[in-house]
């Protein structure tokens, strides 16, 4: 019988132990991760069923639990991790407790024998301020104390400074080669897990590794059958095709996430904390072709595509997604949130702000949303610089905007505000999260505030700021927002069509991330797994019934809140008017609802809302 082993880890004493589910019952680190912090509140990290196995894009890990700053159930993943942790021969490790001074939790599996686990404590600030810094330090740290008691290479996952700091605090890691971490990052920051592990756990590391070795799938004659039969194709030819975008994509001379995305954005441009809504397609354009196409994509094409240097995120794969300039790694919604959207436009500037944040161990698209908020407020008057103990204002407009001396001058402001929020300095306390924070500065000082500030809301305080696309998709009503649980493509759709498209994409979301999938695969995996599941475990009803069966379980936790920012508002209906006047879309029902918003802009954008809540709800509620 096929199980599924959970190692439970008590941080508070260090107590553990082995338990094992049948699968059938649970498949995989999301729908066991769900049961296991309804019962516990524990932090879950976890493998899928193919880890170490030959199929591509196999070997994500997967962290689940509940987000202090979601203020919900939430999963975060992590590229290429998880094929050191199938080294330990099993499926999960549950974290429950506290420590009671901060810790890392040290995992070894030698030779098929019981895990050896230990959680040691740590001079956590310590640490932060020596070597490289941060999170990098720590996980230096952490090779150099127990590294040598691995008989391979192991794999260290890390928080920073504002895992204590701030709600928003993510988990990195990084591939290890000869003993040492490599460049090449890899985050879990969607969701703030790093401030879960810190402060709810007393965690600052995880160290793991070992030698077992399980049964993995790797007969390759098999799986190029089955891939012959489904797309006329075997498993390493489709999977070069679908990833032809994370590459290189010839269509438009560059690859990667930041290469594609930004060939192609045309007058899609969010700039300046959003404030690109409000122009012209024209002045839109003359920005994305000026400081994007002729600068901010040329520096990166010539830099890192023109010398091939792309790497991968720690697993054999043929898509090398993580494209390099020296020691940075260049993604699109990191380098947009902490680039564009903060007044960045030069590849200097914009690794010096992401460098520095994610040092401190930020979860870099909502902190990137923040900075471009409070330069915001600063350039309006809102926040004076010296109540964030900063030295200058921003350079917040595009007219006579020179882009080297602006964007690094931008940069320089956003590492300043970076290190106000760690040493809580002037006004900048953000322990109890952004939204907080911007509720009570607009009920202290006017409103306009929080109405510059585009987030999404749920429950009581918790929030997070969207994927990097201007779209109605990421502002929706959904149960896990901020990653791509929802439709993001640019088409209008009716708003309750719109959430039947989150719940169909939110399936098929987690179908890949219960089984440890890289969703850069998706092309082939979305339709494969299924059928994976089905031939090696003989269980594939049943799996596609419990995917379903787990994204209505979250959504019944939805608890979604309406906007609470203009900005929103003014968002949703500028993307509307654009779809009309500048894509020609004639549809009679975008008219209507520009009408509407003409008419009587807040009802308008909750009648928007609450149609996107229906489709969600219509598509995910019990059968």
């Amino acid at each position: 019988m096929h199980t599924l082993k959970v190692l439970h880890v008590d941080a508070a004493t260090g107590f553990y132990k082995m338990e094992r589910f049948k699968i059938g019952d649970f498949f995989g680190p999301v729908d066991l991760g769900l049961s296991m912090a309804k019962q516990y509140n524990s932090l879950n990290i976890g493998a899928g069923l193919f880890a170490g196995s030959i199929f591509p894009g196999s070997n994500r890990l997967i962290i689940n639990g509940f987000s202090q700053s979601w203020g919900n159930f939430y999963i975060s993943s992590m590229g290429g991790a998880a094929l050191v942790f199938d080294n330990l021969g099993i499926n999960m490790v549950s974290i429950r407790g506290r420590a009671s001074t901060p810790s890392i939790l040290y995992l070894n599996r030698l030779h098929g024998e019981e895990i050896e686990v230990e959680v040691v404590p740590v001079d956590v600030h310590r640490v932060w301020e020596h070597g490289r810094g941060g999170v990098y330090s720590l996980i230096d740290f952490a090779l150099e104390r127990f590294g040598s008691s691995y008989e391979t290479e192991p794999r260290v996952l890390a928080v920073g400074p504002a895992a204590e700091a701030t709600d928003m605090g993510g988990i990195a890691s990084a591939p290890v080669k000869n003993g040492e971490a490599t460049f090449v990052d890899t985050w879990a920051g969607r969701g703030g897990f790093g401030t879960k592990m810190l402060r709810e756990h007393g965690i600052a590391a995880v160290i793991y590794g070992g030698t077992y070795i399980d049964e993995d799938f790797r007969d390759r004659k098999v799986a190029d059958e089955w891939f012959n039969q489904k797309y006329s194709l075997k498993l390493a030819a489709k999977d070069m095709e679908a990833t032809t975008k994370y590459r290189f994509d010839p269509d438009f001379g560059t690859g990667g996430t930041f290469g594609v995305n930004y060939a192609k954005m045309g007058g899609m441009l969010l700039a300046f904390n959003y404030k690109s809504i409000f122009m012209t397609e024209d002045e839109r354009k003359a920005i994305q072709k000026s400081f994007i196409l002729e600068h901010y994509l040329k520096q990166f094409n010539e830099e890192t595509i023109a010398t091939k240097n792309y790497r991968t995120c720690g697993e054999p794969c043929s898509a090398v997604c993580k494209k390099m300039k020296d020691e940075f790694k260049k993604d699109y919604e990191p380098y947009q949130a902490m680039g564009p959207l903060c007044g960045i436009f030069d590849q200097r500037a914009a690794e010096k702000l992401n460098h520095h944040a994610d040092t401190l161990g930020f979860d870099a698209i909502s902190v990137g949303g923040v900075l471009s908020w409070l330069m915001e407020c600063l350039d309006a008057g809102i926040i004076k610089p010296e109540e964030c103990a900063i030295s200058q204002k921003p350079v917040f407009t595009s007219t006579d905007f020179r882009i080297e001396t602006d964007s690094m001058h931008n940069a320089n402001i956003g590492v300043e505000l970076l290190d106000s929020i760690i040493h809580r300095r002037g006004i900048m306390d953000f322990r109890f999260g952004a939204r907080k924070f911007a509720r009570r500065f607009a009920k202290e000082r006017t409103r306009d505030a929080l109405d510059r500030f585009l987030f999404v809301s749920n429950a009581r305080t918790g929030w997070i700021v969207p994927n990097q696309y201007w779209t109605p998709g990421v502002l929706s009503p959904m149960p896990i927002m901020g990653k791509y649980y929802m439709h993001y493509g640019t088409e209008f759709l009716p708003p309750r069509e719109l959430g039947r498209k989150n719940a169909t994409r939110m399936i098929k979301e987690l179908l890949m991330d219960n089984t440890g999938f890289c969703r850069f695969h998706r092309q082939w995996a979305e339709e494969m797994i299924p059928e994976l599941v089905g031939s090696v475990f003989g269980v594939k009803e049943g799996f596609n019934e419990r995917v379903r069966d787990t994204a209505v379980r979250i959504n019944s936790r939805n608890a979604a809140i309406f906007w609470e920012s203009k900005r929103n508002i003014d968002f949703i209906e500028h993307f509307l008017i654009r779809k009309k006047e500048i894509d020609g879309d004639t549809s009679p029902e975008l008219a209507q609802w520009i009408d509407r918003f003409q008419k009587d802009r807040n009802e308008a954008a909750f009648e928007f809302w609450f149609e996107i809540r229906k489709g969600i709800d219509e598509s995910l509620r019990e059968t």
